[in-house]
């Protein structure tokens, strides 16, 4: 009888420290792939802090492009207010659905404002305007690689979340399935160029 009581206890015993092992091991994932993310969020708000300096600096040129600056204006306010949103919690579908929407808009915004500056020589020549393309160009290097180390990350917590028998005990703690940045639109798989 004290064989089996002892027996029957360890496996209790054994049982509690594997369910907690699990626990540790997806809140350790799920902290790796925020880490990522708040790589990605460091370097997307350099870019956001970079678009208010090209904007000023392309208003003198183009006097008769208000919409166009506007509009990139607009569009990196959204693209901040997203990653915010974002960035208080990665995993979620919504927050990074809303986040990659604004970035999509953004990039369109940038594009189309690269468009206007070709036909303003004066422009594309300016001193600072060519260092901010020059910033620019590598903060978009650097927002890539971040997205793909968190893409690397957010893969690594959702395979371990779904195999056995993590997948049992996942959804009791709540640990989600995290989103991945995909980029939907076929013009934003293509890097933007943001040579002024």
């Amino acid at each position: 009888m004290a064989t089996t009581v002892l027996v029957v206890l360890g496996m209790i015993l054994f049982l509690i420290f594997y369910i907690v092992m699990i626990y540790n091991r997806l809140v350790k994932l799920k902290n790796r792939f925020k880490n990522a993310f708040s790589q990605i969020d460091v370097q997307l708000k350099r870019r956001y802090d970079l678009i208010p300096n090209l904007v000023e600096t392309a208003k003198a040129y183009l006097k008769h492009e208000n919409e166009t600056l506007t509009k990139v204006t607009e569009a990196r306010n959204q693209a901040l207010a997203a990653v915010k949103g974002a960035a208080s919690n990665p995993g979620d579908a919504t927050a990074m659905k809303s986040l990659m929407g604004a970035e999509a808009a953004l990039g369109g915004a940038l594009m189309h404002l690269n468009a206007v500056m070709e036909s303003y020589p004066d422009l594309k020549a300016d001193q600072t305007m060519m260092q901010l393309s020059e910033e620019l160009t590598s903060t978009e290097n650097k927002v890539s690689f971040a997205r793909q180390a968190y893409n690397d990350e957010v893969m690594v917590y959702n395979i371990q979340r779904e195999t056995f028998p993590d997948v049992m005990l996942a959804p009791m703690f709540g640990f989600a399935e995290a989103t991945l940045w995909r980029i939907e639109a076929v013009e934003e798989k293509q890097a933007p160029k943001v040579s002024f």
